[in-house]
C-alpha cells in the first residue's frame, strides 16, 4: 500500500532563486557593513597575533623593579622592602603592564613582607611605573631569649631582627624572663601572651622610654596576673603595674600611670617610684615571683 503523501508545512518551501536575489538586493548596504566589520576584526586579530609579543616587549609597557616606588616605609626599616618583596614573590623580572592581575600580584607580594602591616594602594602608570603605598609595623621592644634578641611590634608580631644594629636595639626596652621562642617566622605573631603584654606596655610608654634611662621591662608574677617593672642597669626600678587594659580592681588606669610617668623629675626617676600609688611612692613593693609562669600559647 502506498504511503500517504505528507503536506509541506506552510512557509516551509525553500526560497527560490529570485527571492534570495531580492533579499540581497534589499539588504546590500547592511550585509556590506557586516562583511567589513568581520574582515576588520579578523584582520586585527591576525595583526595582533603577529605583533603582540613585540608590543608587549615595548619598554613603556614592561614594569621593572627600578620603576616601582614604595611609599610609607618607616625610618627604622633598614632593609630594601621593594627588592625583598619582589624577589620572594618571583616578580623581580620584567612584568607586562597589560596583565589585568598585575595590581593584585603586587599587592600580595608586598603584603607578605614582614615589615608591612598593610598595603594601602597599588597604582600603575604609563609609561611603565608603579607606586606601592604601605603601612609598616613599628618596633616597640626587644625580647631577650637564649639565642639573642628579637624585635616585636605593639601586637607581639616578630620583626626582622637583622635590620637592627646593637646600637639601634639598645634604644628599645628589653622584655626579659620569656621562656618561649617565636612559633613562626618574621611577620607572624610570637605566640606567647607574656610577650604581647610586654609589647603593650612598651608601646604605651613609647617616647618616654629614652628619657628614663632604663633598660628592661621585667615581668613579676602575682596571684592576679603580671606586674611590670621598668628596670635600669643600676637597679633603679619604676613599678608600672598591670598592662593597659588589664588593670586590677583599684589600680589606676594606664592613662593615669602614664601621666604620672611623664611628670616624674630626674630625682624621682633615680630614686625609683611606684606609679600605681597615689601619689607615686618612692618605695617599690617586692611581691610575687620573678619570672612569672609563661602564659599558654594562644
Amino acid at each position: 500500500m502506498n504511503a500517504p503523501l505528507r503536506r509541506r508545512a506552510p512557509g516551509a518551501d525553500p526560497p527560490s532563486g529570485p527571492a534570495v536575489a531580492e533579499f540581497v538586493a534589499a539588504h546590500r548596504a547592511g550585509l556590506g557593513a557586516v562583511a567589513v566589520v568581520v574582515a576588520a576584526a579578523l584582520g586585527g586579530w591576525l595583526v595582533w597575533r603577529r605583533y603582540a609579543d613585540e608590543v608587549r616587549a615595548h619598554p613603556d609597557l614592561v614594569l621593572f623593579p627600578e620603576q616601582i616606588e614604595v611609599r610609607g616605609a618607616g625610618p627604622w626599616v633598614r632593609g630594601d622592602i621593594r627588592a625583598e618583596a619582589l624577589r620572594d614573590a618571583s616578580l623581580d623580572g620584567g612584568l607586562p603592564l597589560d596583565d589585568p592581575a598585575l595590581p593584585e600580584r603586587l599587592r600580595r607580594a608586598f603584603a607578605r613582607h614582614p615589615w608591612v602591616r598593610e598595603v594601602a594602594g597599588v597604582t600603575l602608570h604609563e609609561p611603565a611605573a608603579a607606586v606601592i603605598d604601605v603601612r609598616c609595623r613599628e618596633p616597640v621592644a626587644m625580647v631577650r631569649v637564649r639565642d639573642g634578641l628579637y624585635a616585636v611590634d605593639a601586637e607581639g608580631v616578630v620583626l626582622p631582627s637583622d635590620d637592627f644594629t646593637p646600637e639601634a636595639a639598645a634604644r628599645y626596652p628589653t622584655i626579659g624572663s620569656v621562656g618561649t621562642t617565636p612559633i613562626g617566622v618574621a611577620g607572624s605573631r610570637w605566640g606567647d601572651g607574656l610577650v604581647v603584654e610586654g609589647a603593650i606596655v612598651a608601646a604605651a610608654i613609647g617616647p618616654e622610654w629614652p628619657r628614663l634611662g632604663l633598660r628592661d621591662l621585667a615581668p613579676v608574677g602575682t596571684a592576679h596576673g603580671v606586674d611590670w617593672r621598668l628596670v635600669g642597669d643600676d637597679g633603679r626600678t619604676i613599678r608600672f603595674g598591670s598592662a593597659p587594659g588589664r588593670e586590677q580592681p583599684g589600680e589606676p588606669a594606664a592613662a593615669v600611670k602614664l601621666a604620672r610617668l611623664r611628670g616624674l623629675s630626674p630625682e624621682a626617676i633615680a630614686a625609683g617610684v611606684d606609679l600605681t600609688a597615689d601619689p607615686p611612692a618612692s618605695s617599690i613593693p617586692v611581691s610575687g615571683t620573678d619570672p612569672p609562669p609563661a602564659p599558654a600559647r594562644p
